[in-house]
């Protein structure tokens, strides 16, 4: 993914909540229904887009660019109708270092943020910072990307939470490889003061084990988890992120 296709996106939902009124004016009587959902999607995506600003998410560290992308991917996920609440988005910026609170979970229709806390990511994705990712079976990395979540389920860690990955030859592997959200000892903030990073998993995005339960009863059972990185070879090769899901050429 360049540069241009993120500005792209931007300019999309900026520009969507800016000007509402002039995307429902452009809508002519005669226009196809195609021109109509473009204007409503547009409008919902600049709606939501500024909650970046309304929920102050950057003070929280959250990067406006990952923000972006999950709407883009969620909305797509949303249409495939492969979410069963298309208002909830859960975002892992791997871009921040893991002794951060980089996992958020957000109600787009509330408006609210209800969980920031700690996610780990793969031992050999990094120390302090995600940098490698794979899709490989036994490469204990984290896999970026796209993701819904499915069932919950007790496990070697207790209580689990399945993540079905969307992205072919990217994250489509993570059932197989074992990929899931579980409780961690080791995702904690006394570990991270003390060595400057958490515990690193085999490649599941594990979390503290004083909440683990409330997220997952939480983002269980069909909503967008997105696991985000400004990793070139992700940005060079993700389908979701490809091409811009609404045509700006009304705007």
């Amino acid at each position: 993914m360049k540069k241009p296709v993120f500005n792209k996106i931007l300019k999309l939902t900026l520009a969507a909540g800016l000007f509402s009124g002039v995307l429902f004016a452009a809508v002519s009587p005669t226009a196809g229904n195609r021109t109509r959902v473009v204007a409503l999607t547009e409008n919902k995506l600049g709606a939501r887009m500024a909650l970046f600003s309304q929920l102050k998410l950057d003070s929280l560290g959250l990067s406006k660019e990952a923000f972006a992308f999950a709407l883009a991917g969620m909305e797509k996920l949303g249409r495939e109708g492969k979410l069963s609440n298309p208002d909830l988005l859960t975002i892992a910026d791997f871009s921040l270092p893991s002794s951060k609170k980089r996992l958020f979970v957000i109600d787009l229709a509330k408006g609210e943020v209800l969980f920031n806390t700690l996610v780990s990511h793969g031992r050999n994705s990094g120390t302090e910072l995600a940098t490698n990712f794979s899709n490989a079976p036994e490469s204990f990395k984290s896999s970026l990307g796209f993701y819904v979540t499915g069932a919950t389920y007790r496990g070697e860690h207790g209580y689990s939470l399945r993540l079905e990955g969307e992205e072919k030859g990217i994250n489509d592997n993570a059932m197989s490889r074992g990929i899931v959200m579980h409780s961690a000892a080791y995702v904690n903030e006394q570990i991270a003061k003390l060595q400057g990073y958490i515990g690193r998993s085999l490649g599941c995005p594990a979390i503290p084990e004083k909440i683990h339960r409330q997220i997952i009863e939480v983002i269980k059972n069909g909503t967008c988890l997105f696991l985000y990185s400004p990793d070139k070879a992700y940005m060079a090769n993700s389908k979701m992120l490809a091409t811009p899901e609404i045509d700006t050429t009304i705007v």
